[in-house]
């Protein structure tokens, strides 16, 4: 099975609360939090003292406008669907370049520009397409454009970030106008899952062709979705027009505009005095200043997303499994909750969010989740397995960045338990934007021992993120290799059945656990805000592959 492609996530948000990090150190005082979501996603939530809601949604709009503004964390580098693999583009590209498939807001998968998809052999996938869909630069989809576009994702020269998802195709061919094939090497039960992300997406064969190079940092996108690209301000703003020959339901806003708001600060304020309608990825530093804001409403949803500490180097002390034990015994996550991520969030041990075992039997959670490691402290514990590997007083050294709190303060948590387990913690400040080489360039990671990671899933199923262990994976930074954990992983690849796959996947979750690998922390909701102008927008992480702007309009 191929691994995952990667996804950095958490970059370009900035940390300003100095105090807020020593406070992080000392404080951690207990938070009353509501309790890990039971499926994806949830209407309503447990709203006790100290809890935070998910909403299954916003209202729905009531009619038209001109137009709305958003606010984004970064400018993309690109909008090539090959490189969607980040929040920036992929906020932006999801309402211009549909997918074979679609991610709903409720986190299910529907059929996209596909209209439906059949597999006749367990290595034969079959997709239809829908007729008479047509490019934002006024041609017709076609099979052929289907082929292209799939196809640039395997071509090794253009270095796609999904390329990943493609190791296991043999071919794809037309076998009819409006019909595709995909002849799998062995079945592959994430390959038509991942259709609905950015992986799936199909553009134009002509206009990419006849953009060349320049193809996603200037010009047309040439494809199918509610929106095309109007104009590009570099270092400023982009702008989405809408697309009337959509095939689909035709967007409620003519026109959207993406500010790029680098400072968490100025994008606060951006969404307090209306500059800005709304954005996602909220800066947690101002989740309380917009949750009693006037202005607009703050809302959290189903985020699938688990922020942890990622090990990087085997060499050192985290060599041992009991120093990396110890470590996740020793870290309170409850105390970052309340401070990192503004007291929304759940401590969890489990590295796949609890949401994604929703639709599994009792067994299959229990055995996924029950028996992992305890989320309270327990530093006696940590202390006796530093001494027993020999580690006391050993050096660490954990990446650190202004990008954010949740950042800063996670990495001054840990700081804080090796100094209470008898570790000695440094840390390395990297500049926000050189913090994303240390997820792609190896050299990056040089003397860095491990450095925060927040990882959401891109489809519902918890492999998504479980690959990421299998012997060679991207983002296996630790060289994690277990023919015991390779075949299993193999094993629920070639499981097709939704069940027996989870009961396998259960077993993956449990042992790369307690591996501590990455070390877990919690789960971290999507947070969105809206002023009274507009609503319509889904809470949920869909908006990264879902067309959510064409939702988007009048609140009244």
């Amino acid at each position: 099975m191929p691994p995952t492609p990667p996804r950095p996530a958490r970059r370009g948000r900035h940390a300003s609360a100095i105090s807020a990090i020593a406070l992080a150190a000392s404080a951690l005082s207990a938070f009353v939090l509501v309790a890990a979501c039971a499926g994806p996603p949830r209407a309503g939530g447990t709203a006790g003292q100290g809890a935070y809601a998910l909403s299954a949604g916003t209202p729905a709009a009531k009619g038209e406008i001109d137009s709305f503004s958003w606010a984004l964390y970064a400018e993309p580098p690109t909008l090539d669907y090959l490189q969607a693999f980040d929040y920036p583009q992929n906020t932006i590209l999801s309402n211009v370049c549909e997918s074979l498939m679609r991610w709903t807001p409720q986190l299910k998968e529907e059929p996209g520009l596909a209209s439906s998809a059949t597999n006749p052999d367990p290595t034969t996938w079959v997709f239809d397409l829908r007729s008479g869909v047509k490019f934002q630069d006024g041609g017709v989809m076609t099979a052929d454009d289907v082929v292209f576009s799939l196809s640039r994702q395997m071509n090794p020269d253009n270095g796609g970030a999904w390329a990943n998802v493609f190791q296991n195709v043999d071919g794809i061919t037309r076998t009819g106008p409006l019909q595709v094939t995909v002849k799998l090497k062995t079945p592959d039960s994430q390959f038509p899952q991942y259709m609905a992300t950015a992986a799936g997406v199909v553009a134009s064969a002509q206009g990419v062709q006849a953009a060349g190079k320049d193809y996603g940092t200037s010009g047309s996108l040439d494809c199918t979705g509610p929106y095309r690209l109007g104009s590009w301000t570099k270092g400023q703003s982009v702008e989405l027009d809408r697309f009337d020959d959509y095939w689909g339901t035709k967007a409620k806003s003519k026109k959207v505009v993406f500010e790029f708001l680098t400072d968490p600060s100025a994008r606060t304020n951006a969404l307090l005095t209306g500059e800005a309608d709304g954005g996602y990825l909220i800066p947690t530093e101002s989740y309380a200043r917009l949750k009693t804001s006037s202005a607009g409403t703050l809302y959290f949803g189903e985020g699938l997303s688990t922020v942890n500490v990622n090990i990087t180097n085997m060499q050192g002390p985290l060599g041992d499994a009991r120093v990396r034990k110890a470590l996740s015994l020793a870290i309170d996550r409850t105390g970052f909750v309340s401070t990192g991520l503004g007291g929304n969030g759940t401590p969890t041990t489990s590295l796949t969010a609890k949401a994604v075992w929703s639709t599994a039997d009792r067994a299959t959670r229990q055995t996924a989740l029950d028996g992992l490691q305890p989320t309270a402290p327990d530093i006696a514990q940590a202390t006796q397995l530093v001494k027993e590997a020999g580690a006391s007083g050993k050096t660490l050294t954990m990446a650190t960045s202004s990008i954010g709190q949740d950042i800063s303060l996670l990495a001054t948590a840990v700081q804080s338990a090796g100094t209470r387990i008898g570790l000695n913690i440094q840390l390395k400040t990297i500049a926000p934007d050189a913090f994303t080489a240390l997820f792609t360039d190896p050299k990056a990671r040089q003397g860095i021992d491990m450095f925060p990671e927040t990882y959401y899933l891109s489809i519902t199923d918890p492999m998504d993120l479980l690959t990421n262990f299998q012997t060679g994976s991207y983002q296996n930074y630790a060289g994690y290799s277990d023919k015991g954990y390779d075949d299993l992983v193999e094993k629920a690849v070639g499981s097709y059945d939704p069940a027996q796959r989870l009961a396998i996947e259960a077993q993956l979750n449990k042992q790369a656990s307690d591996q501590d690998l990455w070390i877990p922390v919690a789960e971290w909701p999507t947070s969105l805000f809206m002023n009274k102008r507009i609503t319509g927008a889904p809470t949920t992480i869909s908006y990264m592959y879902y067309p959510w702007a064409a939702d988007v309009g009048a609140a009244r």
